[in-house]
């Protein structure tokens, strides 16, 4: 991968960071030359304050742009000739999906106790607007902070994990373009509830149900089970209040206004989560190779266009999100600039365009399988088509 120049300023050039020929060069996989302490040292001290002000003032910017594009399209889709309604309808939920993953950073982010220097203020924050958008913020907030503490290790990371060639459905029956495409809608339209509820994608447990919704499920100990229950209510609650709308307003009201949005912001969520984290050039590690920091490092950076601003350019800062979890979102693009020059080839960037990314990944990064040295296997693994 090679990192950007730096230009006036001392500001790194990002363009230059995204060259094509480069896109698919392997990130090195020995011990790096630096600690997390020395990019610690390298990032600004003001990018790990907790600014209540701007964090509420991102949420509400995401709360107002919900607000006035449901008034748009609630006063002005009514009163179109009916051939229009069908272009101003998956425009609405388009957009309404874009600025609800919004929110869902937001919640996010209050996860990562990196909304305010308050925790139960972030929780309670993180609780109410995750639930109406319908997800479980406990359940997903101990699960990523699993993910967190095990990236890209194939026994113990908590999301994304990688097929092996032994799974004869994808490596053989669907390792082909009709079953790319087939696996590729799949994964947009069904594998945000599909994740939560059966934790498909997720790391396999031996005992148990495994679900963001379950109080026992093995994804969380016993100090956290009350709160899967609050997660419940949260969900529920909300859903109980979209079936109570539909009595009032209509079954098509409710899709059209809110069912339809959520399923955009779905489809944005696994795009967004899928693509940080499945590319050609980054390693996976079993226990007899894997560490914290090389975990971490093994993200992908990805540029999303005009929708960086919808999604609070968290598109754009994932690997140094997974380095300092805690840091706000308007911090992050300052920290990962500053991080860059140290990371060197540890960095990976990739502005090739999102559909264009999602579907090679789909149909390229099929399985996993371990790097080969002198015929012996190591506990290095790349993807595999």
């Amino acid at each position: 991968m090679t990192v950007g120049t730096m230009g006036a300023g001392g500001r790194m050039n990002v363009a230059a960071a995204s060259d094509k020929p480069h896109a698919f060069k392997r990130v090195p996989v020995s011990k790096p030359p630096f600690e997390l302490s020395d990019l610690k040292k390298a990032v600004p001290p003001h990018c790990f304050k907790r600014s209540l002000v701007r964090s509420f003032a991102a949420l509400f910017r995401d709360v107002i742009i919900v607000t006035v594009l449901y008034y748009l399209a609630a006063t002005i889709i009514p009163v179109l000739p009916k051939p229009l309604t069908y272009v101003a309808w998956p425009l609405y939920w388009f957009f309404q999906g874009a600025y609800l993953m919004g929110l869902w950073v937001i919640g996010h982010e209050c996860g990562h106790h990196g909304f305010s220097e308050y925790q139960w203020l972030d929780d309670t924050v993180g609780f109410i607007v995750h639930s109406l958008i319908l997800t479980p913020y406990f359940g997903f907030k101990y699960s990523h902070r699993t993910h967190h503490a095990n990236t890209n290790s194939i026994e113990y990371d908590e999301v994304w994990i990688p097929k092996r060639k032994s799974d004869k459905l994808y490596s053989e029956i669907l390792n082909n373009p009709l079953g790319s495409f087939v696996v590729f809608v799949f994964k947009i339209v069904l594998g945000f509830p599909l994740y939560f509820v059966f934790n498909l994608y997720g790391r396999k447990y031996e005992k148990g149900i495994t679900s963001h919704f379950y109080p026992y499920s093995p994804i969380f100990n016993d100090s956290e089970r009350f709160q899967i229950f609050l997660t419940d209510l949260g969900v529920f609650g909300t859903l109980y209040g979209v079936y109570r709308l539909a009595l009032i307003k209509g079954t098509e009201w409710v899709i059209n206004f809110y069912g339809m949005p959520i399923l955009f912001m779905s489809g944005f969520f696994i795009l967004l989560t899928y693509l940080h984290h499945t590319h050609p050039s980054i390693p996976h590690y079993d226990s007899t190779e894997w560490d914290w920091l090389r975990g971490a490092l093994a993200t992908v950076d990805r540029n999303f266009g005009f929708l960086n601003h919808a999604f609070h350019d968290v598109t754009r800062t994932h690997a140094v999100h997974h380095l300092f979890p805690t840091i706000p979102h308007y911090h992050t693009f300052e920290a990962r600039l500053a991080v860059m020059p140290i990371l060197g080839d540890y960095y990976k960037y990739d502005d090739t365009p999102i559909l264009e990314a999602v579907w090679r990944e789909t149909k390229d990064c099929i399985f996993i399988e371990p790097e080969e040295v002198n015929g012996e296997k190591k506990g290095i693994y790349w993807f595999y088509k």
